[in-house]
């Protein structure tokens, strides 16, 4: 039976694409079948594995208007056992293109069902840092949601504001789907960080992850050698985080 896990957050910037990229090779690390789906129209996940989204022939947009299927868009990466539905730039467009469709909200989701239980034992999917048709897939297609979020005070104000439109979605159109928050981009030093994430730990904390992601400049640089930090910086702080929160996932989901 495979999880599908959406990874989400109405502001940028707070390392969405690097859980993505990240979570799932660790996951893959583990002996699980990956795969991830880009629906972010900057394509930093596709990039991020070394695709260029100008030349692709085909892409998430294809499948999302039914021109095609998910496993007939989906690529091997460069990790074992982790593959990917690449995005082009024609997503910017298909936003708007999409709306005007009845039952837009449910096209992943009947992909995904498609697609089956057998291939693959996780699905990762990488949402733009907005709620439009296509976070709205996402997370009408999801099992769990994972929120990213830095402890600084207008992440945390978001926050707050993005899980109320998520329970608005769950009451209305995926009453399975779970949330959990992430803290990324953690700095000790930092007297604020220590200050929000104890506020978070104490009115989150039934959907707190135990795990916190800290700054790690290697998370920064490893995409711009196409790779995940498991494979460019094995051994970094950035690396060993992220495995513990693949294994705090499999063990809830155990």
């Amino acid at each position: 039976m495979s999880t599908t896990i959406v990874i989400s957050n109405q502001k940028g910037g707070v390392a969405k694409t690097t859980t993505c990229l990240s979570l799932g090779a660790c996951l893959a690390e583990m002996q699980q079948n990956v795969l991830l789906i880009d629906l972010d129209p900057q394509a930093h996940l596709t990039i991020s594995l070394g695709l260029n989204p100008e030349t692709l022939r085909r892409a998430v947009d294809d499948v999302l208007l039914g021109y095609t299927s998910l496993i007939s868009v989906s690529r091997e990466s460069p990790v074992p056992g982790m593959d990917i539905v690449p995005a082009s730039r024609m997503l910017t467009v298909l936003d708007k293109v999409l709306y005007g469709r009845p039952g837009y909200q449910f096209h992943l989701k009947k992909e995904l069902e498609a697609l089956g239980e057998e291939l693959y034992n996780f699905i990762l999917i990488d949402c733009p840092p907005s709620l439009g048709t296509l976070t709205l897939n996402g997370l009408v297609a999801a099992d769990v949601l994972i929120i990213p979020v830095q402890c600084d005070y207008y992440a945390a104000q978001s926050l707050y504001h993005f899980i109320k439109m998520v329970r608005q979605v769950k009451e209305k159109m995926n009453p399975r789907l779970v949330y959990r928050v992430l803290v990324t981009m953690y700095d000790r030093r930092n007297k604020i960080c220590r200050i929000i994430h104890e506020q978070m730990q104490r009115g989150l904390n039934n959907v707190l992850f135990n795990t916190v992601i800290e700054v790690d400049t290697r998370l920064r640089e490893c995409p711009a050698f196409s790779q995940p930090v498991t494979i460019y910086a094995p051994s970094t702080r950035g690396s060993r985080q992220y495995r513990a929160l693949a294994r705090e996932l499999m063990d809830n989901a155990g």
